[in-house]
């Protein structure tokens, strides 16, 4: 699966960049038919701590999942936003098979 990775008004560093893709990536195990996943990873102006947002979009035949999430770190958006797309890409297998 390809996976491209935008880091909005900041630049990641590679370690970031390297967890983000280990992590989106590991969604292709779930299901073959993924063929590419976006990210974007941006800075909220919000006031608070939680202001790191991760965006995560799965290309898949004829449907495209979506994952928005913020939190106080990358990584724990990251986590978060891959949980979702895992439950979404398992009602996504239920619904092909039948289900």
């Amino acid at each position: 699966m390809n996976v491209q990775i935008h880091s909005l008004k900041f630049d990641a560093d590679r370690k970031l960049l390297e967890f983000v893709e280990n992590k989106t990536s590991k969604l292709s195990k779930l299901n073959e038919n993924l063929m590419s996943a976006e990210v974007f990873l941006r800075l909220d102006k919000s006031e608070t701590s939680d202001n790191k947002v991760v965006e995560i979009k799965l290309e898949m035949p004829r449907t495209s999942l979506f994952a928005k999430k913020q939190s106080k770190t990358f990584e724990e958006a990251t986590d978060l936003a891959v949980d979702a797309l895992k439950k979404q890409v398992n009602k996504q297998k239920g619904k092909l098979r039948g289900v």
